[in-house]
């Protein structure tokens, strides 16, 4: 009954605030229209690189838009940094920013709303190569953050850096920002004891969430029926070719927490309070 009445007094809360805080988000982007422009993350095609493949990708789809309907678009410049964040002894390996790739006007298309859009893709190699940073000193759990700048026909030019040119919130979205994170994502199932730990911050079980393993098609469910913790040990025998851990909501999602230990004792995967829905994807470095 508890959390029956709070989950309706959240829900009302939050429809309130989205409501608010959408209309605030339309003001702001058409504000930001008149003026200037409005680069749009339409979709996101990668997210994540895959240490062990270097010609994994990080990619985003954007749509341009301004008082022209994005005709005043020249070019965008991409600028990374590699972020060290597995420092050791102080010493911080992070680079400095650096331009990568320049999308020109010509390379956008347009879109099923009438303006322009095109595709942000940059393989890991090439993040690495641009910020000049040696493989060599990457780990898992390190990242690269891209940062865009717009350049008009007019000479003006927008980034996140600037004051009013950034709107953020659904459909709206236009960072101007990215951060794309450095995982060791095995190509082949790495074979041995997992031990996932569950827990649940209220004390009374995932309220229907659950975490599924699948190994070469055989799929089972892992959940806390009941209390605060619950803890598995997940064998992966030899010969396994398929292996996906996969993460299913349920109500409360800010009461559930889970770790996923590798067979070398390392941390594979973490999630919560309120993991992050799909697959759940692996670093294992060691």
């Amino acid at each position: 009954m508890r959390k029956l009445k709070i989950y309706i007094l959240l829900a009302m809360g939050l429809v309130s605030a989205m409501s608010c805080t959408e209309e605030k988000i339309v003001d702001q982007v058409l504000e930001t229209v008149e003026r200037g422009l409005v680069l749009r993350t339409v979709a996101n095609l990668s997210t994540t690189y895959n240490l062990l493949d270097p010609s994994s990708t990080f990619g985003v789809t954007l749509e341009a838009q301004d008082e022209e309907d994005g005709r005043l678009l020249q070019e965008v410049r991409v600028y990374a940094q590699f972020v060290d964040n597995t420092i050791e002894d102080d010493n911080d390996l992070s680079s400095t920013e650096a331009l990568v790739t320049t999308i020109s006007a010509s390379s956008f298309a347009e879109g099923p709303f009438g303006f322009p859009r095109a595709d942000l893709v940059v393989t890991l190699s090439e993040a690495l190569t641009g910020t000049g940073t040696d493989s060599g000193i990457v780990d898992g759990g390190d990242a690269i953050s891209f940062r865009l700048e717009a350049q008009l026909t007019d000479g003006r030019v927008f980034t996140n850096r600037a004051a009013g040119t950034v709107a953020n919130g659904s459909f709206f979205s236009s960072p101007f920002a990215y951060s794309a994170g450095i995982n060791c994502i095995p190509v082949t199932p790495v074979i041995g004891d997992y031990v996932l730990n569950m827990t649940d911050l209220f004390g009374d079980g995932w309220d229907g969430a659950f975490i599924t393993v699948t190994i070469d098609g055989t799929s089972t469910d892992y959940t806390i029926a009941a209390g605060s913790a619950a803890s598995f040990t997940i064998s992966v025998p030899d010969g396994t070719t398929e292996l996906v851990f996969t993460y299913t909501p349920g109500a409360f999602e800010e009461e559930h927490v889970f770790e996923l230990l590798a067979p070398s004792g390392e941390t594979a995967a973490a999630g919560g309070p309120g993991p992050t829905p799909g697959e759940i994807v692996l670093n294992i470095c060691s």
